[in-house]
């Protein structure tokens, strides 16, 4: 049977994500060494009824180096990304040694298949340094592949959106009640005066099924009333959005 992976749409625009690592030995005269890993497709998206997928991991260094992959589950709790140990997601191999020059081809498997709506795993992929007979310090990077696997049932987004503020701070709160992430990009608000403010998403701007994010929005005083309304554009994956966001004032 063919395994097949499937970049999402965000996959398509960055073909591949190279990530540099630096390694700095203390030694006596200071040496440092450069590896580069690069690793195809920088997301995962398997439609419904497919759980197998695989992915690149490519040594541009001139080194020998090993990385180790775990399967997460990828949650949006409080506004704040968390992932927990999975054994729902089984990688093969869960680790492995690179020549320099070489590449890795690694399988990953889902063990059920969602119902419902979309679950949503990050596989990480540490590098894991040489050992160095000389004392110093070790500089080493993780990188985050995002996994959204769909169950057979079609599923949509749904963002809604509302402005908060407190006493110094405004926010733009977005809730997905849909039943499949989304992201937003491209933020821009603009005031009943005719000030433009853009609101800047932390971290990678995910909205997952049933999760709410809160952003905060670049702002020059005067801040908007709570009950006033502002005119919101943004670029999601559904679409463009264009619409009245009213503010209210922080709980």
């Amino acid at each position: 049977m063919q395994e097949e992976t499937t970049v999402g749409r965000r996959g398509r625009a960055a073909a591949h994500a190279v990530v540099i690592l630096g390694m700095l030995a203390l030694s006596g005269i200071g040496a440092a060494v450069a590896q580069s890993l690069r690793v195809t497709p920088v997301n995962i998206l398997l439609p419904a009824g497919q759980r197998v997928a695989t992915l690149t991991v490519t040594n541009e260094g001139t080194s020998e180096t090993a990385v180790q992959i775990r399967g997460y589950a990828w949650d949006q709790i409080d506004g704040k990304d968390t992932i927990t140990a999975s054994s729902e997601i089984v990688t093969s191999p869960p680790l492995a040694t690179i020549s320099p020059g070489a590449a890795q081809i690694v399988r990953l498997m889902l063990r059920h298949k969602p119902e419902g709506r979309e679950a949503t795993y990050r596989l990480l992929l540490d590098q894991i340094p040489p050992i160095d007979p000389n004392p110093g310090v070790t500089i080493v990077t993780r990188m985050s592949i995002p996994i959204f696997s769909q169950p057979k049932v079609r599923v949509a987004s749904h963002l809604r959106f509302h402005l908060e503020r407190d006493t110094t701070n405004l926010y733009l709160v977005v809730l997905n009640d849909g039943q499949c992430h989304d992201v937003v990009r491209d933020i821009v608000l603009s005031s009943t005066d005719g000030r433009q403010f853009k609101a800047a998403p932390g971290g990678l701007p995910y909205v997952l099924a049933g999760a709410t994010r809160r952003w905060p929005v670049a702002t020059r005083s005067p801040l908007p009333q709570p009950n006033e309304t502002m005119r919101l554009t943004a670029h999601t994956d559904a679409g463009t959005v264009e619409e009245q966001v009213q503010v209210v004032q922080a709980p």
